[in-house]
C-alpha cells in the first residue's frame, strides 16, 4: 500500500509559475513506482500531465504541457514535484499524483493516488 499527499496547489495569475509536490508514505516501494501526475478540471475528465520512471532518468510529458511543466523526484525522500510555469488558465484543475508499476497515460495503470490539490490560475 502506497500512500500519497499533495501540496502545493493554490490560487495564481497566468504566466506565474508554482510547484507541487507529492509525499508518499510507502514503506519502502516508492523507488519501486512509476510516478505520474494527472489533472482533472470541472465537468472533465480526469487527464495525463507527466510521468517519471523509476530511476527519474527518463519523463514523459503531454503536450498541452510540454516545455512548460517539468516533472522529478527524489527517492531518496520519497518525493515526486511537479514544477509549473508560465501557467494559464486552462491548467486550472485539481491535480493528482499516482503511483504504478507500469506507467502510460491511462489513469486505469496506476494503484495508487493522492487526495488532489487545486490549482487555479487566473487570466
Amino acid at each position: 500500500q502506497e500512500r500519497l499527499a499533495e501540496s502545493g496547489g493554490g490560487l495564481v495569475q497566468a504566466g506565474a509559475s508554482l510547484r507541487l509536490s507529492c509525499t508518499s508514505s510507502s514503506g519502502g516501494t516508492f523507488s519501486s513506482h512509476v510516478m505520474a501526475w494527472f489533472r482533472q478540471a470541472p465537468g472533465k475528465e480526469r487527464e495525463f500531465v507527466a510521468r517519471i520512471n523509476m530511476s527519474g532518468s527518463a519523463t514523459y510529458y503531454a503536450d498541452s504541457v510540454k516545455g512548460r511543466f517539468t516533472i522529478s523526484r527524489d527517492n531518496a525522500k520519497n518525493m515526486v514535484y511537479l514544477q509549473m510555469s508560465s501557467l494559464k488558465p486552462e491548467d486550472t484543475a485539481d491535480y493528482y499524483c499516482a503511483a504504478g508499476l507500469f506507467g502510460g497515460e491511462n489513469p486505469i495503470s496506476y494503484l495508487f493516488w493522492g487526495q488532489g490539490t487545486q490549482v487555479t490560475v487566473s487570466g
